[in-house]
């Protein structure tokens, strides 16, 4: 199922509260808080970053058509330490946990839909952190190329290269081979 597929699902059944407008830099979420909605971005992108020693590592992107949660708070109601950051002017839907969790436990499809975002998730962590095993820039960017190549026209090289772990000078040069 794609996240076209599963924002029509979500629509049909009158799960997303209300659309937002983020402005660029605007924070969606903060260090600290709790945030237990789940959002699809209409259009616009987004990082999701945590500060280590007031160093920002962006740890995931979304850009239209993908959904973005602080997993950690939406599944223990507990404050995270992830940042979410509008990287440019970003519309997005709001689907409150109550109504999402009403609507998977309707019935056994629905629970089925939310086990496959779990286990994609679960997938796209696993692909993040090998992402950051990997010690050659060159691997860590060609794995992003081919499993991304969206990234590369919806967000600034300075962002890619912080998440690739590298400058932003040797993104550029990877880009130029």
């Amino acid at each position: 199922m794609k996240a076209g597929d599963l924002i029509h699902l979500i629509q049909q059944n009158n799960l997303v509260e209300n659309t937002i407008a983020i402005e660029r830099n605007e924070f969606l979420k903060v260090e600290g808080s709790v945030d237990t909605n789940i959002y699809f971005i209409e259009e616009g992108s987004l990082r999701i970053f945590v500060l280590d020693d007031d160093e920002e590592r962006i740890i995931r992107f979304g850009y239209k058509n993908n959904i973005v949660v602080s997993i950690d708070s939406f599944l223990s109601e507990s404050p995270s330490d992830f940042y979410i950051q509008a990287i440019k002017k970003t519309l997005v839907k709001v689907i409150p946990k109550k109504g999402f969790m009403d609507f998977v436990n309707r019935n056994e499809d629905n629970l089925r839909l939310w086990i496959k975002i779990i286990e994609d998730l679960v997938l796209q962590q696993v692909e993040r952190e090998k992402d950051i095993l990997i010690s050659s820039p060159k691997e860590r960017f060609e794995r992003v190329l081919k499993r991304s190549p969206q990234l590369f026209q919806e967000v600034p090289n300075k962002h890619i290269a912080n998440y690739l772990r590298m400058s932003p000078e040797t993104l550029s040069r990877l880009k130029k081979r």
